[in-house]
């Protein structure tokens, strides 16, 4: 069993070590080719456009085939996106189709990912095994940027030839470990799409509810990270002190996801995502009236607690909602909230605070996650659907 966490750790820091390798490098690439900057909107949407379409079919796969196929075929398309970034981007098309495509193998490693740490952890264990998942996956997200530095140098504009290989070849061990991943064995051998299955799903107490709140903190990660920079440019801070207020709040974020069982055990699921919630909210309001910057480091690392804690704890509320057999569709009715989140909620923020400047995103964003926090109150822990270890 612990072979098989080990696994499936190194799985999730390699795919988003590779997929935060090759997102900053098409771009990268795109400036050098001088792309009109509509275009770069274009290529960062292709990302996300494809699996928004195919996330609840991916997860429906992995309820119907098994974690280790789909996590086998997600393998592979990031291998073929890593090839076709190799061959194919010298013009925007390509760049565009090789980041569909990497989009597409992201969602189905990630929600095969996902249900197996649902699938095959026993109940009372979920909090602490989706904070070392989101740990490991925050750990990946770290290193791509830094090897991009290892492939492409420290250039303005790196060689993105040499990280387009890097990580193609970084793909391989993929494949490795997918195909050793030893599937749950709750999988559903249907004959043809289970619509009851979905509907039963979305009956589940408080499913909706910890869709709501996932949806809610994801995108106040997003919008941190584009917003805190536009404030510290509005109150003549330097970028420096903005990049490591930036890393004060993801180091925070890792801190709490790896604590996490422990602090589930001594306050309980439902008060932990209350409270931790409650608390970004906190810590994104306190920026709104200028701050010495001691101050905002400790309010960015508050908030960046909360934040942290807020993924894990959604995922520990689907996978008890969700029955054995359908825990892949609950992953990825999550992850196409998310995704959908992280277009609609920035851009509402934006419009509604367009006369405020960063800090009335900022109050927008507090005023979401003290609602989520709200909604959280509605959680309650169900019975457990499969308490023993499988």
């Amino acid at each position: 069993m612990r072979t098989q966490t080990g696994l499936l750790l190194a799985h999730t820091i390699v795919v988003q070590a590779v997929t935060f390798m090759l997102r900053p490098a098409s771009a990268y690439r795109a400036l050098d080719l001088d792309v009109p900057s509509a275009w770069l909107g274009v290529l960062g949407a292709s990302f996300a456009v494809v699996p928004l379409v195919l996330a609840v079919p991916s997860g429906h796969a992995v309820d119907r085939f098994g974690e280790r196929r789909v996590a086998l075929a997600g393998s592979g398309l990031l291998a073929a996106a890593g090839l076709g970034f190799v061959f194919l981007a010298h013009s925007v098309a390509g760049l565009v189709l090789a980041s569909m495509v990497l989009g597409t193998g992201h969602l189905c490693t990630v929600v095969a990912q996902q249900a197996l740490v649902a699938n095959r952890t026993p109940a009372d264990r979920y909090d602490a095994a989706f904070g070392y998942y989101t740990f490991a996956a925050s750990l990946g997200q770290a290193l791509g940027p830094g090897l991009i530095v290892l492939f492409g140098g420290d250039r303005p504009i790196p060689d993105t030839g040499a990280i387009f290989l890097g990580a193609t070849v970084l793909t391989l061990p993929l494949l490795v470990i997918a195909a050793c991943l030893q599937p749950s064995g709750h999988h559903r051998r249907a004959a043809g799409p289970d619509a009851g299955g979905m509907r039963e799903l979305l009956r589940q107490p408080g499913l909706v509810r910890a869709l709501t709140v996932s949806c809610i903190v994801l995108a106040a990660v997003d919008i941190t990270l584009v917003y805190l920079p536009a404030l510290g440019a509005e109150r003549g801070i330097d970028a420096g002190s903005i990049g490591v207020l930036l890393g004060l709040r993801a180091a925070a974020s890792m801190a709490s996801r790896l604590l996490l069982g422990r602090l589930v055990a001594a306050v309980g699921r439902r008060a932990l995502l209350i409270g931790t919630v409650a608390l970004s909210a906190a810590g994104l309001g306190l920026l709104l009236p200028p701050l010495p910057l001691w101050a905002m480091a400790v309010v960015v690392t508050v908030a960046g607690l909360g934040l942290g804690a807020g993924q894990p704890l959604t995922m520990s509320f689907l996978a008890e909602s969700a029955p054995p057999g359908l825990r892949g569709r609950a992953m990825s009715l999550r992850l196409s909230g998310n995704r959908l989140g992280q277009v609609l909620i920035p851009s509402a923020a934006g419009a509604l605070a367009a006369g405020a400047g960063a800090a009335g995103v900022l109050a927008c964003t507090a005023a979401g996650l003290a609602g989520a926090a709200v909604a959280a109150t509605g959680l309650h822990r169900s019975p457990p659907a499969n308490p023993k270890p499988d």
